[in-house]
């Protein structure tokens, strides 16, 4: 049977100071490189052995994949990476503190933003896009499908992209797959694998650095 692990990078300096990291590209911190070194120790544990890697486009989920393979001592696996499993794009709420938009929107204001599966956070102008798109790093992003802001169900609807063209193909070959991503991109993740309600997924928190094991049987994943 096919294995299929699910790791949210490790802490990053923005996680520490409280922020909407969303779409920014920060790095992990001392702490995050110790968190994923962890991860792959567990995996490690368990004697599985990775036969692919995704990540998202951003190095703190990235660099948590290269460092868990290096754990495993598998440098050899090149880790995919995939927009679609970006976390998910906060408009115009990134980088901002979340305690200090709590006291200007309310605690039940901010809650929705994060937790609700179907509210959006503000969005970012058409122009914002347009900078944004001029960057290296979401050159491989299509046009149409930049986003201005996501609710989680947004989020799980390129997940679910994801999972389609690629989970589900190769883990019936009985492949062992690694993904490294971010707190929403794995709750909808979850989500889709686990069949959980639009209303008890705001009740889902995925812990930095902890690996998430499932087994692939007859069609289902398994938690184990």
């Amino acid at each position: 049977m096919g294995k299929l692990i699910l790791v949210r990078h490790g802490k990053s300096l923005w996680n520490k100071e409280n922020r909407f990291t969303g779409w920014i590209d920060i790095a992990l911190d001392i702490e995050g490189e110790k968190e994923a070194e962890e991860a792959g120790k567990q995996i490690r544990e368990k004697n599985i052995t990775i036969d692919l890697a995704y990540s998202s486009i951003f190095k703190r989920a990235y660099n948590t994949g290269k460092i868990i393979l290096d754990v495993l001592a598998q440098k050899n696996i090149e880790i995919k990476q995939d927009w679609r499993l970006n976390e998910r794009h906060y408009g115009k709420l990134q980088g901002l503190n979340k305690s200090e938009i709590e006291k200007e929107y309310g605690t039940k204001q901010i809650s929705l933003w994060r937790r609700d599966y179907l509210t959006k956070p503000p969005p970012i102008s058409r122009n914002d896009i347009e900078k944004l798109l001029k960057k290296r790093i979401f050159k491989n992003i299509p046009k149409d499908k930049f986003p201005f802001g996501e609710s989680l169900k947004d989020t799980l609807q390129r997940v679910d992209e994801f999972h389609k063209e690629n989970i589900l193909k190769q883990i019936v070959e009985r492949k062992n797959i690694l993904i490294t991503a971010h707190g929403n991109s794995l709750r909808a993740l979850v989500k889709i694998i686990e069949k959980i309600t639009d209303k008890d997924i705001s009740n889902l928190e995925i812990p930095t650095g902890k690996p998430i094991f499932y087994d692939y049987v007859e069609g289902d994943f398994i938690k184990i």
